[in-house]
């Protein structure tokens, strides 16, 4: 098994990647984080995301059962249980994280040996531009959005790997090249 945590900005297209990759090969399976906010209209439990109360998520903290979690928004609580691994382990795949900047250095922190990949877009234009057609923010959430970007952008040498995600298919199969390569130092 090996872990590979993928991060970059908001609209650069790590959900369509990580979906692509899920399905065009097996050996890769999807961390589920936790949280403590209620669902979503659609979410099930399990499969987007582990709903779990304030008190239960606090206990996975104290019990150093969490490879990584922070507080978003000042109220909800978000992060991958250390269970994850163990899952991922015992059906033999690769686990991908698809998690933010914090979360890929805590990570990298305590698992020296995961693969980080950082997904940069193609240019500023492109990642504004993807950002504004998924017609998910405001104008204001879209200006915050890029904001963060710029910070997470300038950290990418942190990164093991940056690839450009310019074309899915293509960005897909170099992620998978980066996981499974045999002459890989881990």
């Amino acid at each position: 098994m090996t872990l590979i945590v993928l991060a970059g900005p908001a609209g650069v297209g790590k959900g369509s990647l990580v979906n692509w990759i899920l399905t065009n090969d097996s050996r890769f399976t999807l961390s589920v984080s936790a949280t403590t906010r209620p669902p979503r209209q659609g979410e099930v439990d399990g499969v987007h995301y582990q709903f779990i109360e304030r008190a239960e998520f606090q206990a996975l903290i104290a019990g150093n059962q969490m490879l990584e979690w922070a507080v978003v928004h000042g109220h909800n609580y978000y992060g991958t249980p250390l269970n994850e691994l163990t899952r991922a382990e015992a059906s033999d795949k690769h686990l991908l994280l698809e998690i933010d900047l914090q979360g890929a250095r805590q990570v990298k922190k305590r698992i020296p040996q995961a693969i980080s990949i950082f997904v940069q877009p193609p240019s500023w234009e492109v990642l504004e531009s993807r950002l504004r057609q998924r017609e998910t923010e405001t104008d204001a959430e879209i200006q915050t959005r890029l904001e963060t970007a710029k910070a997470e952008m300038a950290a990418a040498h942190e990164f093991d790997y940056q690839v450009i995600n310019d074309d899915l298919v293509q960005t897909g199969l170099e992620i998978i090249k980066i996981a499974t390569d045999p002459e890989r130092e881990t």
